[in-house]
This record gives C-alpha cells, structure tokens and sequence, in this order.
C-alpha cells in the first residue's frame, strides 16, 4: 500500500514574529485548522517540531520529518525574527479525503483569506506525492517535489488536485470519476 504525501508552502506578507492583528489572526486560524484537519477521515499525520517551537522552523528538530528546508526561490529570512513562510508537510489515506479536509469548513474559509496573509507569486504552493507506508516523508522531499512540478508540471513524481495520478503513476482523470480536483 502506499501514503499520500501532501506539502504546502507560501511566502508570507510579514514575519511570522509580526504580532500585528492580521499574523496573530493567521496564527489562530491555522491552529484552529489543524485541530479540525487531524479529525478528518483519512488524514494520518503531520510534521511537528519535537519541541513544539512554531516560531522557530529551520532550528527546531522535527524528528523522522527531517531537516527543515524551503524552496530555492524563498527569499526572505531563515531566524525566529525574520522568517516570513508557512510550510505543512503531511500524510493522507487518498486524494479525497485530503481533498475534502482543504475545501472544506475553516481551512476553506481560510483559503478564501489567504491574499490577506500571503504573497502573491508565480510559484506552486502545493504538491502531492505517493510514499510507500513505511516511509515517512522530509521536508526536503517535499521541497524536491514542490520544485520538480514548478519545473515540469504535474508528473507521477509530482502533481496537483487538478492533475492527480495514482500510486502506480496512472493519471487520474474526472472522466473515470475519480479526480477530486477542481478544474483550472
């Protein structure tokens, strides 16, 4: 069997150490999410620093997830100060229960919100991959991924809602009913 890999980034507009009204606000929500998420049917995990230190990425250890890291085209800072960035790396059953928990109740609400907290770029900000279950996926899988579908687009290697395949490298397409994605 195998796992479905998710990893999430974007570059935020301030600082993560920012206590402005709107980075306390992103704060709230985004734990409020994942409280919400882990419930989800088919969700499995997500990486967390072993320390729990949200504020400090690049230094915190985040155990079997490996050595934080960050796609080549971030550019902005890497302390507790000056980072300004929300990365999720996490594990589901199946596109559809991944794809329910993220268009679905506050984490939709909260996309609905995302140019209030994140940059707009050019960049993907998402990107799925199967893992085999006894594997655990590293952030810097998940960047390799990230940047292998800004390169080349979805691929069995690295792909999208909109362009999912299966764990055998099979694209999945709305026609066989079995693409949760919306259309782009």
């Amino acid at each position: 069997m195998h796992r479905l890999a998710l990893y999430t980034f974007g570059v935020l507009r301030s600082p993560l150490a920012d206590r402005t009204p709107l980075t306390r606000e992103f704060y709230e929500i985004g734990a409020a999410v994942y409280r919400i998420i882990s419930q989800y049917p088919g969700y499995l995990a997500h990486a967390e620093a072993a320390d729990g230190d949200q504020g400090e990425l690049f230094g915190a250890d985040w155990g079997a997830w490996g050595d934080f890291a960050v796609p080549a085209w971030y550019d902005k800072g890497r302390t507790a100060q000056t980072t300004a960035l929300a990365a999720t790396l996490s594990l589901w059953t199946d596109l559809r229960p991944a794809f329910d928990a993220v268009y679905a109740g506050l984490h939709r609400e909260a996309l609905n919100r995302r140019d209030d907290w994140f940059e707009r770029t050019a960049h993907p900000n998402y990107v799925f991959w199967w893992v085999a279950d006894d594997v655990t996926p590293t952030w810097q899988d998940g960047v390799s991924r990230l940047e292998h579908l800004q390169d080349h687009g979805s691929s069995p290697r690295a792909f999208t809602f909109p362009h999912p395949f299966t764990a055998d490298g099979t694209p999945l397409t709305a026609s066989r009913g079995r693409s949760p994605g919306p259309a782009r």
